[in-house]
Order: structure tokens, then sequence, then C-alpha cells
């Protein structure tokens, strides 16, 4: 066993291993947002947004010819979350109420960008959709 295990081993490369645990980690996040059927009880949204922060830190380390498939997953992924997270409940639920998203900030928004006004908009609009840390 331990030579066949060996023998995987060489032909395996860390450019694979990359993509599978991006395809896992896909996979898993929409699991845990309850978006697979019959995983409806195995929600848990601090999972599906590590989840997701995961594939978006692996993502520039990924071949390019798989970037256009695990990009559109990771789409999929974030949009299930920002819905999910919206429909609050005890299992889902956001930082901040959900507001209705108004005009951008600035100019034509009312509130001069970079204002008190500008930030708070912002913080309302993270609550609803999900962003990484420190954007």
């Amino acid at each position: 066993m331990r030579a066949r295990l060996e023998e995987e081993l060489k032909r395996l490369s860390v450019d694979d291993v990359v993509v599978q645990t991006a395809v896992t980690l896909v996979n898993l996040g929409g699991r845990r947002l309850g978006l697979v059927p019959g995983a409806e009880d195995e929600r848990d949204i601090e999972q599906a947004r590590l989840a997701v922060e995961a594939v978006r830190a692996l993502f520039p380390l990924l071949p390019e010819e798989t970037q256009p498939p695990i990009r559109d997953a990771l789409s999929q992924l974030q949009v299930g979350f920002a819905k999910v997270t919206q429909e609050g409940g005890p299992a889902a639920a956001p930082a901040e109420p959900a507001s209705p998203a108004g005009p951008p900030p600035g100019p034509a928004g009312g509130a001069p960008a970079g204002s008190d006004a500008d930030e708070a908009e912002r913080a309302k609009a993270r609550a609803k959709i999900w962003t990484p840390p420190g954007a």
C-alpha cells in the first residue's frame, strides 16, 4: 500500500492539489450554506464565509485554464451567501440589517466621498453582500 501511495505522489502536482482544494472548498461552502438539496440542516454561515475567503486566497495560485470555471462557481457561492445572510434567521444573522441600496455615494448620491455618511452607506452595503476582510 505504501508503494502505491508513493507512486501516486510522484504523479501528483501541487497545481492538482490547489485546484482540488479550491473545488472542494466551493462544494463544502455550498453545503454549509444549505444550497445543496438535502444539506439544509448543515447550514453554518461562518464556515461558508471561511470557504469563500479561502477560495479567494487560492484563486491567484490556480492554473489559468482552471480559473474561469472556479471563478464562476465562486461567484455563485458568493451570491448564495448574500441571499442566505439577507434571509436572516438564527443560522444566518448578518452583522447589520440589510437595507435597500440607494445611489452610489459621491456627488450624484448626495454625500461627498469620504464623509461619515459615505462610510455608513458602504457599511450597509457590506452587510448585504459578502466582501473580503479589509475591503
